[in-house]
Formats: structure tokens, sequence, C-alpha cells
């Protein structure tokens, strides 16, 4: 094992010479300038092709409690904190991991990438919808109380557009939604009773919960049309008298283009990420409604769920095989698991209602 690892390390000291010395200054003038221009641009697309590897890795999941101690820095918790925090971590995640936000980048290599784009896409939408319950229904005791000023701010930063570059910079309007959550989080610890608030009812829950169906339901049905379907047009079902704006056929073939099926996948990767910890954030925040609700399992079983679809990638790419074909498929795949969560949380939010 000695000289086996003595060997190794001769030849790796060697290569490292070698690869030296195709840069050093005599060589470059004995080659002369074609030879140095070839050897600056394999060069160049080795640096750019790892940075790509780098910038493309997802980011680690993080400690919900742990995250709120650092945010309180050490003021005393409060209902709503962990949810509070943990909005402001994944947002401060899409800013700050490998190589920063990429959505909006115009340079190379970022500019070719499109599957942490679409990942940070994901996860902003699901910040979004948070940010917008938190301002219209968390933190509002009646329909005709005051919105929180901090609220009021960051959640139209987050509905900034995601790929502006300059003037002004997407990062630059999330950092100020950012700024103006940590704020909020501030008026929570301090106790602020007239002007910050974070209601933990089952209601507000039910709301939430509300929008998280409908996000995890169309995901499901994108991540499903990686194959091709015949769907039945089931549009104005249940209702004799419902009418729509224009008439649809009665079915229709719905199926996700080639070259947009890693875009889907990727979305819906970052979109459960970021689900996963504000359903763990939640299970903190609500977790005496949920007790009474008999709902803390369920809740539990969705995270369970979601955390499945975060399982690393044994592909460098994602395969898009037939339903029963040699090859597996990778979307649907992450269709079922997110299929069930769905339904589970359906199951909850009428547990909300009628628990």
């Amino acid at each position: 094992m000695k000289n086996f690892l003595t060997t190794l390390i001769a030849k790796f000291s060697q290569l490292i010479r070698r690869i030296s010395w195709l840069y050093h200054p005599q060589t470059l003038r004995e080659k002369g300038l074609i030879w140095s221009s070839g050897l600056a641009a394999v060069t160049l697309v080795i640096i750019m092709y790892g940075l790509s590897v780098y910038w493309s890795l997802e980011p680690d999941p993080f400690d919900i409690e742990e995250n709120t101690r650092q945010e309180l820095a050490g003021a005393d918790n409060v209902t709503g904190a962990h949810t509070t925090a943990a909005l402001i971590r994944v947002m401060e995640t899409l800013l700050e991991k490998p190589g920063g936000y990429l959505s909006n980048d115009i340079m190379p290599p970022s500019a070719l990438l499109d599957n942490i784009p679409n990942w940070e896409f994901g996860a902003l939408v699901q910040s979004r919808d948070l940010a917008r319950t938190l301002r219209n229904d968390i933190s509002r005791s009646q329909s005709q109380s005051t919105e929180n000023k901090d609220l009021s701010v960051a959640e139209p930063q987050f509905n900034f557009s995601n790929d502006s570059w300059i003037l002004p910079s997407t990062e630059g309007e999330y950092e100020k939604g950012i700024q103006a959550l940590r704020r909020y989080l501030a008026g929570l610890a301090k106790n602020d009773a007239q002007n910050t608030q974070f209601y933990a009812r089952a209601d507000n829950l039910r709301v939430w919960l509300s929008v998280v169906e409908k996000r995890l339901g169309s995901l499901s049905q994108r991540l499903s049309a990686s194959v091709g379907q015949e769907r039945i047009n089931t549009d104005l079902a249940g209702d004799p008298d419902a009418a729509q704006s224009t008439q649809g056929m009665s079915q229709m073939e719905v199926h996700t283009p080639w070259l947009e099926i890693d875009d889907v996948f990727y979305e819906a990767r970052g979109s459960t990420w970021a689900l996963v910890h504000f359903l763990r954030a939640v299970e903190l925040d609500f977790r005496e409604i949920l007790i009474k609700k008999n709902a803390l399992v369920s809740l539990r079983q969705i995270i369970r769920e979601l955390e499945a679809t975060q399982q690393p990638m044994m592909s460098p790419m994602v395969l898009n095989g037939g339903g029963f074909g040699i090859v597996t498929n990778y979307s649907l795949v992450m269709a079922s698991y997110i299929s069930r969560a769905n339904a589970a949380v359906i199951d909850l939010r009428n547990l909300m209602s009628e628990g």
C-alpha cells in the first residue's frame, strides 16, 4: 500500500510538472502565437466547465431551529419566527449560493446554464407565495386590519422581475425584500403587539396550503407530460351550469417539448427544496393548532414525500425513458412524489377546516 501511494504521488507530481511546462514563458515563445492562443482557449474552456459544474450544485438543506437562532441573535423565540427566518434564509440562499444568483446573468458560463436558473425560479415562486400569504393573511387579524408596513415592502420586492441584470438588478431588489423581512422579524421578537403580529391560526394555514396545493398540482401535471399524454378535458366537470370564455376540446394531447424537460424537472426540484423548509418551519410555528386538529402526522408525511424529491441524481442528465421502458424517467418519478404530497396537502387542508 505504501509503495502504491508513493508511486501515485510521483506520477501526480510528474503530471503537474508537465502541465507547468506548458505555461512556462520559454515554452510559449518556442511554440509561437497560434499554439499559445490555442492553449489559452483550451484553458479558458476547462475553467468555464469547472465553474459550470460547481455553480450547478444544488444548495444543501439547512436546520430550521439553528437558522432561527442565528436570525434572532439572542432574542427570545416567538410564534412566527421559524417561518419568517426560513423565508429569509431561502431568499438569501438564492443570492449567496455558489455563483450567486444566475437567472439574470448575461456572461458565460452562467448565461449558458439552465438547470440552476430553473431551480432558482422554483424556489422563488414558493417564496413569493409565502410572502404574499404573510402579508395578506398571517400577519393580519381580520379583513379590516392594517397590513404590516415591512411585509408590504417585502412582498412586492420578491415579485420583481427575476431576470433583470441592471438598473435595477434583481439581486438588489430581492435584498431590499430580505431586509424588510428582517425588520418584520425584529418586530416579532420585540413583542410589538400593535404593529407586528404572526397569527398561527387554522384558517391562515389553510389559505397558504390552498396555494401550495395548486403549485404542486401544476408541477405534477407538467412533469407527467414528459412522455406525452392524451387527457380528457375536465375543466367544467362537477358543475352542469359552468361555462368558460373559450370553448375547449374534449380531448387534448399534452407533451412537454424535449428541450424543456430538464427545465421543468429542476424547477420542481427548487420548488420542493424551498417548500420542505417552509413546512418544517410551519410545523414549529403552528404546532399547537396542528396537534389540536390531530394533523401533525399528516404534515410530517407531506415533508417526507417532498424530501424524497431531493435524492441525489445518479445521472449527469435528466433521463426521459418511456413509462415502462428500459430507461427510467426522472420526471415521472418526481411527479409521483409530488402527486402524493399534493394529495396529502388536500387532506391536511380539510383537517384544518373540519378537524
